[in-house]
């Protein structure tokens, strides 16, 4: 077939070079797809010298793949698509690309590419529809380059440094985090005409207080990721143009003060994560009143005081609830029951539609993407899990969690709470709770971890938490809980530490004594039965030896010591004769014990 034009290989079990024999002769080609495969070998400048009509490359996702050309090649042909991700192309940046003028598309990620990005780039870059270098080893700054209509520039996890340039901000996805950028103020706030719907500039070193610019973005930004950066003082105030926002993460800073109040026009949130910063005062109720399609909210480790909201109970999408970590008071909401989508099984958040145009040869043909809230792009979130720090990414929408340990929360674990038959997580550790477990937590049937250490409940371990089979987390430790541990797989499964500091817990896997030598709990009991339960403190029963032989000991002293003789004499008589008495006295109730044990 000599005259063929469009050969497309891709996605298949190619090994080796032998698809030289069958592409070798197509001189016609003007599109090449062998991408995901498992090619080996160097593809060189003799290699393509063959096609002068090619305009779309596709080498893509062939690690073993060496792609090796001279610096001063000039190829045959015209390309408007190059896919070159996950090859062997670096470790130099491809000098050939400066003689494709008519590129639209350009992914070259993943390449060991360990460089700067050259000067004349920017005779390229101005027709760029998509951009990607991410996952490369590229430093420096970044040089100006115009980019009047791209729609997806990706130039994440690389060394770049200074100064993000303002042209970047023409791009409709912008994904620069995991580099070493310093500002980012031209490219927020010099750019004209934004029509910017993502922007990912998180785990940089961006620094000072946060551009007070976000009106020129208006109603386009719908993703905005600033996390893990060193952003500092208050949030500004024009964060609350951005009406058509869905997620906004700005944790892991060092904001101060209050949430701003025009925080509450951004009534189409569906994400929002403040955590690990300074923020201070109490948490605002619009929170509960505007934000209705709420699906996730991350406020801790902050130093919010003051209750719970009550309208937080509005939130009936959400998810995850993170308030651990910070100063508040008061009681749980009972309310806080009517999260729908942690009672019903059957029941699926709203979800979002990103457009995301995929293209090869026409820039207009989109494609929609139906993505969960909790797993848009780069959506991230660290996650007390298990009792271990997690940072979830794909899998965070399969979370159904409650966190509101380390805090001052006083009065009862809520009954109600056991309502939240999806719930997989809760934690309630580090407060200060009272009164007993919940006796129907067992309801909680997808729970996978339970932490309500560090309180002060008390009574005895409902047996309903027995029939938690999916639980493999368990933290009781450091409360007043009493009586025996129900006995079941599960419960007995896990290390006594679960139950360790209630002074009335027995049963496995507790055992009498630690290898301290000091008893396992204060408390043990002394007779005890399914039905009927005495206890008395056997702490002081030892305490009671140790004072008894103590005055034992030192009168036996004084006796010999400073009585004299006469009175030494008739003490030991004395003594003597009440040991008599005793014996007698023990003899003859053991032999009535005798006589009535033969009648």
């Amino acid at each position: 077939m000599p005259n063929l034009t469009d050969f497309d290989a891709s996605n298949n079990r190619f090994n080796g070079t032998s698809t030289e024999s069958i592409i070798g002769g197509l001189s016609h080609l003007e599109f090449l797809d062998v991408s995901s495969n498992s090619l080996v070998g160097v593809i060189s400048e003799v290699n393509l010298i063959k096609y002068p009509k090619l305009e779309s490359l596709f080498f893509s996702n062939n690690s073993a793949l060496r792609l090796k050309f001279n610096s001063n090649w000039v190829p045959p042909f015209q390309l408007k698509t190059i896919e070159l991700a996950s090859c062997k192309l670096g470790p130099q940046f491809p000098s050939w690309l400066q003689t494709q003028s008519q590129l639209s598309h350009l992914d070259i990620s993943d390449n060991d590419i360990s460089s700067v990005v050259p000067n004349w780039f920017s005779n390229i870059s101005s027709k760029l529809w998509r951009l990607n270098m991410s996952f490369n080893l590229l430093y420096g700054t970044l040089p100006y380059f115009p980019l009047i209509g791209a729609y997806t520039v990706d130039l994440s996890f690389n060394q770049f440094h200074g100064s993000i340039p303002s042209s970047l901000s023409n791009a409709s996805y912008a994904y620069l985090s995991d580099n070493n950028f310093t500002s980012c103020s031209s490219f927020l706030c010099e750019a004209k005409d934004v029509v910017t719907g993502i922007i990912d500039m998180s785990n940089n070193q961006l620094f000072g207080s946060l551009p007070d610019c976000w009106g020129k973005f208006n109603s386009s930004l719908f993703f905005l990721k600033l996390d893990y950066n060193d952003f500092s003082r208050e949030i500004p105030s024009s964060i609350g143009s951005l009406t058509n926002i869905q997620s906004l993460q700005l944790g892991n800073n060092n904001f101060s003060g209050a949430l701003p109040s025009t925080l509450e026009n951004c009534t189409s949130l569906r994400a929002l994560d403040f955590g690990w910063n300074s923020l201070e005062r109490t948490i605002p109720s619009w929170i509960g009143e505007r934000f209705t399609a709420l699906v996730f909210l991350n406020l801790k480790s902050n130093k919010f005081v003051g209750n719970i909201p009550l309208s937080l109970c509005h939130l009936s999408d959400i998810q995850i609830l993170d308030l651990s970590s910070n100063g508040l008071s008061g009681v749980i909401p009972s309310c806080l029951a009517n999260f729908t989508s942690m009672v019903h099984s059957n029941y699926t958040s709203t979800e979002i539609q990103i457009v995301r145009h995929d293209f090869i040869g026409d820039p207009q043909s989109t494609e929609i993407l139906s993505i969960g809230i909790l797993n848009p792009p780069s959506l991230s979130s660290q996650i007390i899990w298990k009792g271990v720090e997690y940072e979830y990414k794909s899998i965070l929408g399969l979370l159904r969690l409650i966190d509101l340990s380390s805090n001052k929360l006083t009065g009862e674990i809520p009954a109600e709470l056991t309502r939240l038959v999806e719930l997989t997580q809760l934690n309630l550790s580090w407060n200060e709770l009272s009164g007993d477990i919940p006796e129907k937590i067992g309801n909680l049937s997808k729970l996978e971890s339970l932490d309500l250490s560090h309180n002060k409940l008390s009574g005895k371990i409902p047996k309903s938490l027995a029939e938690l089979s999916l639980l493999n987390h368990l933290d009781l430790s450091n409360n007043q809980l009493s009586g025996k541990i129900p006995t079941s797989t599960q419960l007995q499964s896990f290390n006594a530490s679960t139950y360790t500091m209630n002074h009335g817990l027995y049963g496995p896997p507790l055992t009498d004594w630690h290898e301290s030598g000091t008893p396992s709990h204060g408390f043990l009991a002394s007779t005890h039965d399914q039905e009927d339960e005495t206890w008395f403190n056997l702490s002081w029963f030892y305490k009671g030896i140790g004072v008894g032989f103590t005055i034992g000991f030192c009168g036996v002293c004084i006796n010999f010591v400073i009585i004299n003789y006469y009175w030494r004499n008739s003490y030991f008589m004395f003594m003597h004769s009440v040991r008599n008495i005793l014996s007698k006295g023990l003899l003859r109730r053991k032999l009535a014990w005798i006589d009535r044990s033969l009648n």
